[in-house]
């Protein structure tokens, strides 16, 4: 009984602290991200629908989720330290030796994890009304390109300590990696690389490494730009 107690209490506490992480995180504008995500989403799906002869597999339905999933990432990892600043949150997080860290932290985990359960719907309806697939390894997928982005966005915002600033560096970072995906197809190094993609029964072996290598260079890349951005952080005067 006493063990019931104590996860029914920790199941509690990890609620409300996803609740205020989450109020802090997507206040302000993000609800505006989130009704423009949806409705690319089900533009891209109508479109798609009525424009191909055969219905989406799973790899065009990759790249229909992965629209939104980088829209709902955008704005808090472009405005975390705006937001913060304009709160004047951040003279206390300052104030408080080595806790900031575990803030920002906790606070990316927070945004990941709620995309994460938004696009987990997203692939519902899309298994529902589209294809069958997947729902959690396209999710699991999903959230590498995610995270990176996520985190290179913390990082800029580091730099340029404007939300703005961090949006509009964002925006050209997130067409460039876009356009070189179509040369970098196949490629270890392609940000945006859909191990859902058809392939020859030969190649099958091939590109299952390339995802591992891809998935590896990614998490190393995210967590390279989320330590660079935590130790941007060390200069204080820079922010206050």
């Amino acid at each position: 009984m006493s063990t019931f107690h104590n996860t029914e209490k920790n199941i509690r506490t990890l609620s409300a602290f996803i609740r205020y992480n989450a109020a802090n995180i997507f206040a302000g504008r993000f609800i505006y991200f989130l009704v423009f995500a949806v409705a690319l989403f089900l533009t891209i799906v109508v479109i798609n629908t009525f424009e191909e002869d055969t219905p989406p597999t799973a790899e065009g339905i990759f790249y229909f989720l992965l629209t939104p999933g980088v829209l709902l990432v955008f704005y808090p990892s472009a405005y975390v330290i705006q937001s913060d600043a304009d709160a004047r949150m951040i003279e206390t997080l300052f104030g408080i030796p080595d806790y900031r860290y575990k803030v920002w932290l906790a606070r990316n985990l927070t945004q990941y994890l709620v995309v994460a359960a938004l696009l987990v719907l997203l692939a519902l309806f899309c298994r529902a009304a589209l294809a069958d697939f997947g729902v959690g390894a396209m999710v699991f997928h999903l959230m590498f390109p995610i995270v990176f982005l996520g985190s290179l966005g913390f990082m800029t915002s580091t730099i340029t300590r404007s939300g703005n600033g961090t949006a509009a560096v964002m925006v050209v970072l997130v067409m460039f990696f876009w356009i070189a995906a179509e040369p970098l197809h196949g490629s270890r190094w392609n940000l945006f690389h859909n191990p859902f993609a058809r392939v020859d029964q030969y190649e099958v072996v091939l590109w299952a490494e390339t995802t591992l290598y891809n998935r590896i260079y990614i998490l190393l890349g995210s967590a390279v730009a989320m330590m660079f951005g935590l130790l941007r952080l060390q200069h204080r005067e820079k922010f206050i």
